[in-house]
C-alpha cells in the first residue's frame, strides 16, 4: 500500500466520537478503559482483562505493529474516542481481497459503556471511513450465531445477512458458525 495511503488515516470526528489511529499519547486513556471494564456479561465479552504487561513501552509496540499492518494493507486499527477524551473501544478492518476491493470490519465497545449507542455510532462512522478512505467495494462483518448486540448493530446499521458460513473460525476451543452481514459502497 502507498505511504499517501497510510498517511491520510487522520481523526475522522461524528456525533461527538472521534476513530482514528491510536497514539502515543493516548496510553492513559486507553489504560483507564481497559482497566475499569466490567466483569464479563457473557461469552463474547472479555469483561476484565490482566493488564500487568501493558506498560506504556508495551503499548508504543503494539502502535508499531498496527503501523506496520496498515502499510502492508493488511489490517487497521482505530480507536474509538467520546468528545470528552474516553477511549471506548476499537473498530478494525482486514482487508481481505485488495483486488476486489473487499474487507471485513470488527467492534467493540468496552462493556462499562453499553447501552448508550457508542457501537451502534461508531460502526456508522468506520463504515464511511473503508468506504472513503481504505477504499473498499464491500465490507463484511463476521458474526457469531448468538451475539444479539453485535446483529442488531450490523442490521440497524445498515448492513443485510447474506449468509451463515458454517465452522468459519476457530474459538472457544472449537470452530464456530458465523453470520455474515454485508454492505456494499454506493456509487
Amino acid at each position: 500500500m502507498d505511504t499517501e495511503k497510510t498517511d491520510r488515516r487522520t481523526d475522522h470526528r461524528r456525533g461527538g466520537l472521534t476513530l482514528r489511529p491510536l497514539l502515543q499519547r493516548d496510553f492513559a486513556a486507553w489504560y483507564k478503559s481497559y482497566s475499569s471494564r466490567h466483569p464479563s456479561q457473557h461469552r463474547h465479552d472479555e469483561g476484565q482483562l490482566d493488564m500487568s504487561v501493558c506498560t506504556e513501552e508495551w503499548f508504543v509496540g503494539i502502535l508499531a505493529r498496527h503501523r506496520q499492518l496498515a502499510e502492508e494493507d493488511g489490517t487497521y486499527v482505530y480507536g474509538v474516542f467520546h468528545e470528552n477524551g474516553r477511549h471506548l473501544g476499537a473498530v478494525d478492518f482486514s482487508t481481505l481481497d485488495r483486488d476486489y476491493q473487499w474487507g471485513r470490519i470488527g467492534y467493540q465497545i468496552h462493556n462499562q459503556y453499553w447501552g448508550r449507542g457508542f457501537g451502534f455510532q461508531a460502526l456508522q462512522h468506520a463504515l464511511h471511513i473503508g468506504f472513503t478512505e481504505l477504499d473498499y467495494h464491500r465490507i463484511e462483518a463476521h458474526i457469531n450465531l448468538d451475539n444479539d448486540a453485535s446483529i442488531r448493530t450490523a442490521e440497524k446499521s445498515g448492513m443485510q445477512y447474506e449468509c451463515t458460513r458454517e465452522r468459519f473460525i476457530y474459538e472457544f476451543g472449537e470452530w464456530t458458525d458465523n453470520l455474515v452481514y454485508y454492505l456494499n459502497r454506493v456509487y
